[in-house]
């Protein structure tokens, strides 16, 4: 029998962290519910779990800076919850290292299908290539060159001037869908399709930020805005 995927839930509201738990429960779902970020905190650290889901406003520790303890400690999928689409908190998440998230209140259906999209992406992360184009500037054994960045896509390994960049499973994908198509503009939607696995038109700002964030570890002209239409990435 295959091992339960774990999930780590941190919503302060009682019934909707209830409710929730069982839901994902039912879906086959192993789940630690933590009504606070620092109860949250500590049970990630003690259990490890195999994605997080966090509230955005939690008490103690809120989602946001929750999430950033976490991804200074590891790599492992976030979800944010947020009760407004609008709302800063969401740009705020994503900038703090969170790979989605999903508005308040959700169907049960949809946020089971978005931690299934973002598990199959860390999976992809972890083994997978990105999308067909022209080649790279340069491959040898599995390793694609770009100037002064290396990408090695057997080991799933980063490395510029020499120096490994530590990148996050969703920042791994959208490199490796640029890196198969270098100076191809890849639009908003097509990023979202392929990186962030939506069937349907998403938000367009968790492409721009997780960009802005690649671009910062990469450097920041090596990935192109091209107005109108998208990114690129400079062969």
């Amino acid at each position: 029998m295959a091992e339960q995927t774990h999930v780590l839930f941190v919503e302060d509201d009682d019934v909707i962290r209830e409710a929730t738990q069982l839901a994902l429960e039912r879906d086959g779902f192993a789940v630690t519910a933590m009504p606070d970020g620092l109860s949250g905190l500590e049970a990630f650290r003690a259990d490890r779990p195999d994605i997080a889901l966090l509230d955005v406003m939690v008490p103690g520790l809120d989602g946001v800076s929750l999430c950033r303890r976490i991804r200074d400690e590891s790599t492992v999928p976030v979800i944010m919850l947020s009760a407004r689409a609008d709302s800063i908190d969401v740009v705020l998440g994503l900038e703090a290292g969170a790979d989605d998230y999903v508005t308040k209140p959700f169907d049960g259906a949809v946020l089971v299908a978005r931690i299934r999209a973002v598990l199959r992406r860390f999976g992809h992360a972890n083994g997978g290539q990105g999308g067909s184009g022209e080649g790279p500037a340069s491959v040898d054994g599995g390793v694609l060159s770009f100037g002064d960045l290396e990408i090695d896509t057997e080991g799933m390994e980063v490395h510029r001037n020499g120096t490994p960049v530590a990148l996050t499973p969703t920042e791994m994908r959208l490199l490796l869908e640029f890196s198969s198509a270098p100076g191809t503009v890849l639009s908003r939607d097509k990023l979202l399709e392929r990186v962030w696995d939506y069937g349907w038109g998403g938000d367009t700002r968790v492409v721009d930020v997780h960009v802005q964030r690649l671009r910062t570890k990469i450097g920041q002209d090596r990935i192109e805005t091209v107005r109108g239409f998208g990114y690129k990435l400079k062969a």
